[in-house]
């Protein structure tokens, strides 16, 4: 029987009980937290049992710059999983859940593809275990709390013109980016300027990804800055009195995710921050608690390695003192002639011209993935429109930077169509070939962290920042918080600000807007160009043609 969609060939995947996936792990049924039949958290005491562990072996899957075309990353990384699996490697994948804005905006669902699925993919693409709506509850509970301080007498002597503490919702919505509260009267509080932003890129979601358990992430909730004082002074979540609660909604979400790949292999899948406005990557506690039950975890970072693989280095790996031993970096051909200028529609055509006038931008990935001092393997996506002349053009080109290119056949063969890039994979990550080290030292300073990641990584010239914007980076660095990594929020689609410069751009230099201090995540957020931290929904958005059918079964979704 054949399936002509990701969602029919998911729908008739022939699952096992949640259970025996665990069990593959050595994880007891009695450390389940079982939801339905196919999905289940693992508890916190069991991850604390692992701790003496040795482990295993970390495969990061990053890509170019995303196109219309598609690269498939998430599908590559449940394809690579399932590859190592089948040659005879103990492996789990670890990605990140789906944000519901996306799912009914334009990108579609999260969960791989063809026959490189994570499922269920429908509850995955929905509300999953719950773990979004628990992290924007807890967000705004903290909102409602900052607002009823100041309702009450103000205590704390917030000043409710500089309450930097906005609220969230998990969707696409450009309508709520800059809101005005408590208007209607005395009863409703006091009027003051806000906005939303989109659930993704919450410092809660930030540090539920990197708080290593309960205790650490209560702290770092209460690290949080909300607000402050007249004098300028800070004004902390734990002085709100929130910590507690919000930490009490969380338990749960705090305990990652376990699920299976169409071909019954583990698959962990917690948390979702975006890579393009936040840090980009699964949990930590899900990440590491791989590391100790499977030999090899092949995890992703979200968008090209310009934005997530540069942020799982200097941001997830200096937290959690995580070091990758491999880099598998996606590409396609119909990527490559769309960077070469080929458009959309004639992307079936072959033209090998226009792959190697594309391949820049896959060349420069390499290069920075090359500069942390990880050894890159290329992964060759393949769609059936692609010629061997073309795919050939891609393997020469990334030789001459020093890389093999392997093609990938999983999207069509599953685990099959990765067995060459799984062998080759484990041999370097065997190796030991890797000697990974951060872009910068915590001592840089906050500006020049910004200037090294806009010259290193996107190649810009430099830094555009007015005066005001470096005062606040130095107040922050007088205040004790110097040494933190740098979070870009840049478009995903561009080394540059411009979404629509493709390949290689130089020449060009990184208007940083706004900067933001996440203290209880550890990072300072950069927001460059045009980005949005509330995106809005596209002319046509994908929710226009979701639905359930006279089965009962979701249509549209993927």
């Amino acid at each position: 029987m054949s399936f002509n969609s990701d969602i029919e060939i998911a729908r008739a995947a022939n699952k096992k009980p949640i259970a025996e996936i665990g069990a593959a792990l050595g994880i007891g049924a009695d450390h389940l937290i079982p939801f339905g039949h196919d999905k289940a958290k693992v508890s916190q005491a069991f991850i604390r049992s692992l701790q003496d562990r040795p482990d295993g072996k970390l495969i990061l899957v990053t890509a170019i710059n995303p196109t219309p075309a598609g690269e498939g990353k998430t599908t590559t990384t449940v394809g690579l999983g399932d590859g190592l699996n089948r040659i005879g490697k103990k492996a789990a994948i670890c990605i990140r859940e789906a944000s519901l804005g996306p799912n009914f905006g334009m990108k579609g669902g999260a969960a791989g593809g063809g026959h490189a699925q994570v499922v269920p993919m429908e509850d995955m693409n929905l509300h999953f275990t719950g773990d979004f709506h628990a992290i924007t509850s807890a967000h705004n509970l903290l909102s409602a709390m900052i607002d009823n301080h100041i309702y009450w007498g103000n205590a704390l002597e917030i000043d409710a013109r500089r309450v930097t503490w906005r609220r969230v919702l998990d969707m696409n919505d450009r309508a709520l980016r800059d809101t005005v509260t408590s208007l209607g009267g005395v009863t409703n509080g006091f009027p003051r300027q806000t906005g939303f932003d989109i659930t993704v890129a919450s410092e809660v979601m930030a540090i539920l990804c990197l708080a290593r358990d309960l205790a650490d992430l209560q702290k770092r909730l209460g690290d949080m800055i909300v607000a402050y004082r007249r004098d300028r002074s800070p004004v902390y979540c734990r002085d709100i009195k929130a910590d507690g609660a919000m930490t009490v909604l969380l338990k749960d979400a705090m305990q990652p995710n376990l699920v299976q790949t169409l071909e019954n292999n583990p698959a962990f899948v917690h948390g979702g921050p975006f890579a393009n406005i936040a840090h980009g990557c699964n949990s930590v506690i899900a990440t590491t608690t791989a590391l100790k039950l499977a030999d090899y975890v092949v995890t992703e970072a979200g968008f090209g390695a310009d934005l997530g693989a540069e942020k799982f280095m200097n941001i997830k790996c200096r937290k959690a003192g995580l070091a990758p031993d491999c880099v598998v970096l996606v590409a396609t051909v119909r990527a490559m002639k769309m960077n070469g200028g080929v458009a959309k529609a004639d992307l079936g055509t072959e033209n090998v011209q226009a792959v190697v006038d594309g391949c820049p931008n896959l060349g420069r990935h390499i290069g920075n993935l090359k500069s942390f001092g990880v050894p890159v393997v290329v992964a060759i996506n393949h769609f059936v429109t692609d010629t061997d002349a073309e795919v050939q053009a891609v393997k020469d080109y990334a030789e001459t930077q020093g890389a093999e290119a392997i093609l990938c056949k999983h999207w069509a063969k599953g685990s099959e169509g990765t067995e060459a890039l799984a062998t080759r994979v484990a041999q370097i990550a065997d190796a030991g070939q890797a000697q990974f080290a951060p872009l910068y030292g915590d001592d840089l300073s906050l500006f020049d962290k910004i200037e090294t990641i806009a010259k290193q990584i996107y190649h810009a010239d430099g830094v555009q920042a007015d005066a005001k914007i470096r005062d606040q980076l130095h107040a922050w660095e007088q205040a004790g918080y110097g040494h933190l990594p740098i979070c870009m929020a840049k478009t995903q689609y561009s080394f540059s600000t411009d979404p629509d410069l493709r390949g290689a751009p130089t020449g060009h230099s990184v208007p940083v807007r706004e900067v933001r201090l996440s203290a209880g995540a550890g990072f300072v957020v950069a927001i460059c160009g045009e980005i949005m931290t509330m995106p809005g929904l596209p002319r046509k958005p994908a929710a226009e043609t979701i639905g359930l059918n006279d089965a009962g079964e979701v249509v549209g979704l993927f």
